[in-house]
């Protein structure tokens, strides 16, 4: 039974439930649901993996929506795997453009890669490339105790030398978070009276 806090298991074991014996499904759940154990959710994660239902998950990066920063996955369940046994990670965390300093979007092309990537797994043809996309079989999920977060599978990408000295980075970084500390203490002044306003003060 999953957890009364928490639907991610409920609206998922009632979408399979309804899954013909062909059907497949995708959703989108918060983060939590690829590596939560608290009231049982490890266990109805490791079944749905040992059934063989999991088909690709797809990590996805921060700032997609307008109501909340929070990165969120992909789910996608079926019951007619083409790859019967396996799993495709794909870590998008770094794709897509930001719009304004608060949205981001992913591009035609970011979507076309992923969608290509799962075509590719679909017809047994893709390779592994590390940092973004990786084929698990159940022995290698069960190694990291049915935790399916992309990141401990895809591995991480080869650092590039962009050329730049480590001097000139560390100075454009530490310039940045300056200005993230000035736009952190703004809030922080404004949440105070803001707080103070309804009667709370601390």
């Amino acid at each position: 039974m999953p957890p009364k806090g928490n639907a991610n298991f409920a609206w998922m074991q009632h979408m399979i439930h309804h899954l013909s014996p062909k059907g497949k499904i995708g959703l989108v759940l918060a983060n939590g649901s690829l590596s939560s154990t608290t009231s049982g959710e490890g266990k109805i994660r490791q079944a749905i993996v040992e059934d063989d239902l999991v088909e690709c998950i797809v990590a996805l990066p921060t700032q997609l929506f307008y109501t909340t920063g929070i990165p969120v996955c992909l789910w996608f369940l079926n019951r007619a795997k083409k790859q019967k046994g396996k799993t495709l990670f794909i870590d998008a965390r770094e794709m897509g453009t930001m719009v304004s300093r608060k949205l981001r979007e992913l591009t035609d092309e970011d979507i076309d890669l992923i969608a290509d990537t799962f075509t590719k797994f679909e017809k047994g043809t893709l390779e592994d490339e590390k940092g973004f996309c990786k084929v698990s079989d159940l022995e290698e999920i069960k190694k990291h105790d049915f935790i399916l977060t992309p990141g401990r599978y895809v591995g991480f990408k080869p650092e590039e030398d962009d050329g730049i000295p480590f001097e000139e980075k560390m100075k454009t970084l530490t310039s940045e978070l300056d200005e993230l500390f000035k736009e952190s203490n703004e809030l922080e002044v404004k949440i105070r009276q803001s707080l103070k306003e309804i009667g709370f003060e601390f």
